[in-house]
């Protein structure tokens, strides 16, 4: 019972609403004023340190020839960051696998503890 008055309050003030027009006019330039308003807001808000490098970003990656030369730059570091690691431990097994084969030849060699 109680829904149903809601409802016939709420139907009455929709109503009410529609026939109703306002009579003030807005001062002049007032739209131009509140973008002012909302661009100084804007200007005018610190960012912390990570919302400050997340707005470079996206203004940065945002082009995309900016963004696909950023990839390949990354992906030729990781290329060269892999090969150079996998060339230190290849060194170092060839240089294990020499110690292993003078040691089969001639077990003299062997490591004393």
């Amino acid at each position: 019972m109680k829904e149903n008055q809601l409802f016939e309050k709420d139907e009455a003030l929709g109503k009410l609403l529609k026939t109703w027009k306002p009579e003030a006019q807005l001062p002049p330039r007032f739209q131009e004023a509140v973008w002012n308003r909302i661009s100084c807001a804007d200007a005018a808000r610190t960012l912390t340190l990570w919302q400050g490098i997340g707005v470079w970003f996206e203004k940065t990656f945002s082009r995309p020839a900016m963004a696909i030369s950023y990839v390949a730059v990354l992906l030729f570091a990781g290329l060269g960051a892999g090969y150079w690691h996998g060339e230190g431990k290849t060194a170092q097994a060839a240089s294990e696998w020499r110690t292993r084969y003078v040691q089969t030849v001639d077990p003299y060699q062997m490591p004393r503890n």
